[in-house]
């Protein structure tokens, strides 16, 4: 159940008109900006479910279209502008420059949440806005796809993985190799890559919801 009014908003990032849904309870003491991935949009039913979790800690929540309606229909035939981790990171960068100029979100610190390509995006736009990006989480991500960016993360970063993920949670762990930020690998029993087994995205929400309340409000 939502916590707090829910706005549809359009902003700017680079030369791309974007759509989100934001939502910001009162007294707020974080904003988490969702990056989707592999084809998902902020309709996303896994995502929304996490965001209603964290609005629920008292956290915002913009889930964002990364991709434009025709975009997306290129994206769904050939499934390559999933895989542009510079194009989507390069849109996150202006949703944080966007969020840090409304009054109702710009004094608050932020969080990036990303779930699978999304989640390599959100690491390569924390790696260039370390000033303004305090916590990481990735659900079933691939942060390996970050690539040169991932030494220069500084925010703490959570990795989530389904115990029954083996290729992704070998890749996550060659990711974390590469990292110097702190880093908590969380490890969901009994999921797989979508989390759709019962009381397995619960799990991946109580976890994102403690970490961002832990370190935003350090932030």
């Amino acid at each position: 159940m939502k916590v707090s009014d829910e706005r549809i908003v359009s902003l700017r990032a680079g030369q791309t008109t974007l759509e989100g849904a934001l939502a910001v309870p009162a007294d707020a003491s974080g904003i988490v900006l969702f990056a989707h991935g592999s084809g998902s949009s902020r309709h996303s039913p896994r995502n929304a479910y996490v965001a209603d979790e964290l609005q629920a800690g008292g956290l915002g929540t913009l889930l964002l279209d990364l991709l434009t309606t025709s975009e997306e229909a290129v994206d769904l035939a050939t499934k390559e502008l999933r895989f542009d981790i510079g194009l989507l990171a390069e849109r996150l960068v202006g949703t944080i420059e966007w969020l840090s100029s409304q009054a109702p979100t710009r004094d608050l610190p932020l969080g990036l949440f990303g779930a699978s390509t999304g989640a390599a995006g959100a690491l390569v736009a924390a790696a260039r806005r370390p000033d303004r990006v305090a916590a990481v989480v990735s659900r079933g991500g691939r942060p390996d796809l970050a690539g040169a960016d991932l030494p220069s993360v500084e925010a703490p970063t959570l990795l989530i993985v389904g115990g029954n993920d083996p290729i992704v949670l070998d890749l996550n762990r060659r990711a974390m190799a590469r990292m110097t930020a702190p880093l908590q690998l969380e490890i969901v029993p009994h999921a797989t890559h979508l989390f759709e087994e019962p009381g397995t995205l619960g799990e991946v929400a109580r976890l994102a919801r403690e970490w961002f309340v832990r370190h935003l409000r350090a932030r």
